[in-house]
């Protein structure tokens, strides 16, 4: 079994995340855009809203590292749903014989 590293993101990252959910999209799906679980993204508001937010770290995220973020998190959907079709057709494939 291969183990996952955790993701650490900065709190300019998680700033931007919550400045989009209480600018009106909804938690689902701006966790969705950015390629992180709907969780985190609400204890991320939550503990804004207390004041307890932090980051990983200081450096700061541009717009090309957070779409290169979604991207990741996009192609890594894309190629699970493949999978899981080439499945499905040779499953279906072997069916019809």
């Amino acid at each position: 079994m291969k183990k996952t590293k955790r993701a650490s993101y900065t709190l300019e990252f998680k700033q931007e995340a919550v400045r989009q959910v209480e600018g009106g999209q909804s938690i689902a799906a701006t966790a969705r855009a950015l390629g992180v679980v709907d969780q985190t993204l609400f204890n991320w508001v939550k503990a804004q809203r207390a004041g307890r937010l932090t980051g990983a770290d200081s450096k700061a995220v541009s717009a090309e590292q957070m779409e290169i973020s979604r991207l990741r998190a996009e192609l890594a959907r894309v190629k699970m749903e493949r999978d899981i079709l080439g499945k499905a057709t040779a499953y279906f494939a072997k069916a019809q014989r």
